[in-house]
């Protein structure tokens, strides 16, 4: 039987410059995003849909939670097969189409570069990216393809 796990954020917008949304141009997209005592997420919209570029928009935010999550999900499954990971950076893109007032994610991609203890340990720390894709709670609740380009050294 599955377990359930309950999570709650709280988003307040920020953005009101006096008037409201009385037109489009009169507000700023600028909100915080908050989890119980954790700090604050400035967030805005990108910078394309008159957001403020200094902010976190959704859809970074969005492409951050599957790459932390495939990184978590990694980690797990090397520790428990073995393979010393003593190094890990992605840098996931992602792509999203728009259409008059609506978009949508076509595909992330993340790559992560890893450095492993041992020559030895490379053949599966490559491997191990299709068992953390699989149990990736965040990859898979998406409707996009998310995939992984891993580039493994030995350090």
């Amino acid at each position: 039987m599955a377990r359930l796990h309950s999570y709650a954020t709280r988003v307040t917008w920020t953005g009101n410059l006096g008037t409201g949304t009385s037109h489009y141009r009169a507000y700023s997209r600028a909100h915080e995003v908050a989890a119980g005592e954790l700090p604050a997420i400035l967030g805005s919209s990108d910078p394309t849909f008159r957001g403020d570029a200094s902010r976190w928009n959704p859809e970074q935010l969005l492409l951050a939670a599957l790459s932390q999550c495939h990184m978590l999900s990694y980690l797990h499954f090397c520790t428990i097969n073995g393979v010393v990971v003593t190094s890990y950076v992605d840098e996931a893109t992602g792509t999203m189409a728009t259409a008059g007032d609506s978009g949508h994610f076509t595909e992330v991609v993340v790559h992560p570069r890893i450095t492993v203890g041992e020559e030895s340990m490379v053949a599966a720390a490559i491997d191990l990216h299709k068992e953390a894709h699989r149990a990736c709670f965040i990859a898979n609740s998406v409707n996009f393809p998310v995939r992984h380009e891993p580039t493994v050294t030995v350090g």
